[in-house]
């Protein structure tokens, strides 16, 4: 039975433990400058500190000890380092060129750790995470200019593809696209995930996480939760929050 079946028949059977934060569980380590760095990067002419995708080369074991916390807590899916993995988020860092590694070595240390703690009755599955990227396809970044664009949806949807791949070839069961603000940004990974499953020829579940921002009950590009929903379902998510 492969991974996608073991999920859904999980699913009909109790409800499925999502893991927590990454990034808190990093801080826990109070890793600095040199640490982010490791061996490999210890030339790199940016500051990298705060890079925290980055550490599943630089800090594997870390990255490892945490997801087998959450796992050792009761999680039944944990989610990949992956949150900023993607060439355009990368770009802050000069890392543009990293992004399939970085996806690759992040999924397979959280499947090393799902494997580790998985029993017949309790299979552990991998959710291979799909930021929202540091930019917005619907949105003017100049407050002068409303139609200016910094990011478009081909490029978006390049760099999720290339993304998915990693994810995919780390041992992902599942793909996520989390902490959406953006549903534009949103429709350029389905895009890449949709392409990619008919490419492979592979059923992948998928689940989509949005992002209200502020009190108003809105996403950041202006829709209500429903509003949401309406845009993304065509999708056919197998959870969506």
């Amino acid at each position: 039975m492969d991974h996608s079946s073991k999920l859904y028949d999980a699913l009909k059977q109790r409800i499925l433990v999502l893991d927590g934060a990454m990034g808190t569980m990093i801080q826990f380590h109070n890793f600095n400058e040199s640490d982010y760095r490791g061996e490999r990067f210890a030339d790199w002419d940016k500051d990298i500190k705060g890079n925290n995708d980055l550490l599943s080369l630089t800090q594997p074991q870390a990255i490892l000890d945490i997801h087998r916390k959450y796992l050792q807590a009761g999680a039944d899916i944990v989610e990949t380092n992956t949150f900023s993995a993607t060439q355009i988020a990368l770009a802050d860092y000069g890392m543009e060129d990293l992004a399939y590694e970085i996806n690759l070595e992040s999924a397979k240390l959280a499947r090393l750790a799902a494997d580790e703690f998985s029993t017949k009755d309790k299979p552990r599955f991998v959710a291979g995470a799909l930021g929202p990227t540091n930019r917005t396809c619907s949105i003017s970044p100049d407050v002068n200019d409303p139609g200016a664009r910094n990011v478009t949806f081909d490029e978006l949807a390049t760099a999720y593809r290339e993304a998915i791949e990693g994810l995919m070839d780390g041992g992902a069961d599942i793909i996520l696209i989390e902490t959406i603000f953006d549903t534009l940004n949103a429709k350029a990974a389905i895009f890449a995930f949709k392409s990619y499953c008919e490419e492979k020829g592979q059923d992948i579940p998928l689940m989509i996480s949005g992002t209200i921002t502020d009190a108003s009950g809105r996403t950041l590009s202006g829709q209500t939760t429903e509003a949401f929903w309406n845009s993304v379902r065509h999708a056919k998510p197998f959870s969506i929050g």
